[in-house]
């Protein structure tokens, strides 16, 4: 097995290396990375983004937002968590098992005095609270096991970006997840910083493993992949399952109703009921929304250029805008 050295904190990076090494790197057939990243959301690839995460508090606390190739559900990750990727190109039905690549995980952590264990098919613990998850990819004989490591990784934060914004839910949140999840930092005899951890991590880990450095070459198409697919749209939020969304409230201006049918991450319908007074054709509202991304500052981009407000008595943009687009629960 070749350990892939990634000094990068950028999830979208880290994900196109993985993609890299499976499908075009040749020097090895297994390889193993182990990462961290920047305060970042990683969906599960059959999610939906919208519906998994706080946009607001993402955008304003300045999370990536990136979807994995994997299944599972959506986890938060930051400078103080840390990623493992095993990768297997010629993969066994044998090879299937998650064990096999959570235990020299617990074996490392085992050196550092952190008793943990599996608990289900796919996520460890110590003393009976969660602070890893694990997923897999498999396509023919390909391989891809990675999983996460909760190391001193802002709880509040992580609950924050998971849940809609209500101050009593949220405090309820983290008195929940605190309750069931831990970092491995509060359970070490000694203090250490993450960078401390790693490497202890690693002189276990990489004892029988050959090191390979990624190449200015290598760099150049890892940044292609990235670039091409795990920062783009389409793939973060184009694949979200189509779904309606109406909500309505009631302004100065009367009520007023916003349902929209959304696929691929792209406005088909939209349409707006009510009891308030129109100064315009609505339809000319409704025809300029469609195909519209269903993203925040592009639907408000939209309602700009064409002047919502003045289809509208009494009923603001911003009004408008918090109706067709919102965080789904």
């Amino acid at each position: 097995m070749v350990y892939l050295e990634s000094n990068s904190c950028d999830a979208y990076f880290n994900f196109a290396l993985e993609a890299y090494a499976m499908y075009e790197l040749s020097v090895a057939e297994e390889y193993f990375i182990f990462w961290r990243t920047q305060p970042t959301l990683m969906i599960g690839q059959y999610q939906n983004a919208l519906q998994e995460i706080n946009m607001d508090f993402a955008r304003e606390n300045n999370i990536n937002i990136v979807r994995r190739v994997t299944g599972g559900g959506t986890i938060y990750t930051d400078m103080e968590g840390w990623q493992f990727s095993f990768l297997f190109k010629n993969a066994q039905a044998k090879d299937i098992d998650f064990h096999k690549f959570t235990m020299p995980m617990i074996n490392a952590l085992k050196t550092i005095g952190i008793e943990a264990y599996h608990s289900g098919r796919n996520d460890l613990l110590i003393d009976g609270k969660k602070f890893s998850g694990n997923a897999q990819y498999i396509r023919g004989n390909l391989l891809l096991h990675h999983g996460s490591l909760l190391f001193n990784t802002s709880i509040d934060n992580l609950v924050k970006a998971l849940c809609v914004d209500d101050e009593k839910i949220i405090s309820k949140g983290i008195k929940s997840v605190r309750q069931r999840v831990t970092n491995i930092a509060e359970h070490l005899e000694h203090q250490m910083s993450s960078i401390e951890f790693r490497d202890l991590m690693l002189d276990f880990l990489l004892k029988d493993m050959q090191k390979y450095t990624l190449t200015k070459e290598d760099l150049v198409r890892i940044n292609q992949i990235k670039e091409s697919k795990f920062e783009s749209w389409e793939w973060n939020f184009g694949k979200t399952p189509p779904f309606n969304i109406s909500r309505e409230s009631r302004f100065d201006g009367g009520k007023l109703v916003v349902s929209s049918f959304v696929k691929d991450g792209i406005i088909e319908e939209i349409s707006f009921y009510g009891d308030f007074f129109a100064k315009d054709d609505i339809n000319k509202l409704k025809e300029n929304l469609m195909g519209c991304k269903y993203e925040r500052a592009e639907i408000e981009r939209r309602l700009i250029e064409n002047k919502a407000e003045d289809y509208f008595y009494n009923i603001s943009k911003d009004n408008i805008l918090g109706l067709i687009y919102c965080m789904l629960t």
